[in-house]
């Protein structure tokens, strides 16, 4: 809530709030409502962290894709338009944007959801073989959001520690 409408100077009347993986979901009409939920979140994610380092390359992408298309069981053109409309949204509201579709992710995804998206992180922004500082700081803000363990961080760091920057 903003000052100025808590003091009621602010008429928020008629104003929407942003919801970013809303036009996702309204995409995936096949899909149980809360798996369509799920699901545009996570790829939504995957484009916070992809873009972490402000670039998000043509191999990134094709990655997202993949990986959109294998966690939903999706048709790859299904898997393209949802990778296309995330990225997207992520591009357009950033910032406020990530935070509450994480914490959304929060709580619809179950613990083996949320190890799988740390994994798929950490494979996105290990595509170029360089897990740059800036991305590895992003995917580290990801799990502390969902609610990982350090200790669940950690080991799926180790399993891309030769790919970080700050270590070669």
């Amino acid at each position: 809530m903003s000052l100025l409408k808590w003091f009621g100077l602010a008429d928020d009347a008629g104003v929407e709030p942003l919801d970013s993986v809303g036009e996702i979901e309204r995409t995936l009409t096949e899909l149980d409502p809360r798996e369509a939920r799920y699901l545009a979140c996570f790829a939504y994610i995957l484009h916070r962290v992809a873009s972490a380092d402000h670039d998000i390359s043509a191999d990134e992408s094709v990655l997202i894709e993949a990986l959109v298309a294998s966690h939903a069981g999706l048709a790859a053109d299904r898997a393209a338009l949802v990778t296309r409309i995330a990225r997207t949204q992520h591009l357009r509201h950033g910032g406020t944007e990530d935070f509450i579709v994480t914490r959304e992710f929060e709580k619809v995804a179950t613990r083996e959801q949320k190890l799988a998206l740390l994994e798929c992180l950490f494979a996105v922004s290990a595509i170029d073989r360089s897990i740059r500082t800036v991305e590895d700081n992003e995917i580290r803000r990801v799990a502390m959001a969902i609610k990982l363990d350090h200790a669940d961080y950690i080991a799926v760091r180790s399993a891309h520690a030769s790919h970080l920057a700050s270590r070669k």
